[in-house]
């Protein structure tokens, strides 16, 4: 099973194994990672489930979609690798991918 490093604002770190094609959002709530507040339920239409993926998995990652930016552009803590969580899917190709976890959600 893939897994995914989240890392809390203050350097906790979770590593959580999950299923091909779950998001990284419902990961995170699924096992009470703190930091994804997913107040949309993973509908892409708020930002509450922000992440920052680390730069070498940007590429891997994909780029966001017209709408994720949409919601992205809401963030004030918007980073250029800046993504919402509910909106990548696990892949084997991900396996290990580590994102950063904003203080806040907004």
């Amino acid at each position: 099973m893939p897994t995914v490093k989240f890392i809390e604002h203050n350097g906790t770190e979770h590593v959580i194994e999950g299923e091909v094609g779950d998001s990284l959002m419902s990961l995170a709530t699924g096992n009470l990672v703190p930091g994804i507040d997913a107040d949309c339920g993973g509908e892409c239409s708020c930002a509450t489930c922000h992440c920052i993926v680390d730069d070498a998995w940007m590429e891997k990652a994909g780029k966001p979609s017209e709408t994720e930016e949409s919601m992205l552009d809401l963030n004030p803590d918007r980073e250029s690798n800046s993504r919402l969580s509910c909106q990548i899917p696990l892949t084997e190709e991900l396996d290990g991918i580590v994102v950063q976890l904003p203080e806040f959600q907004y």
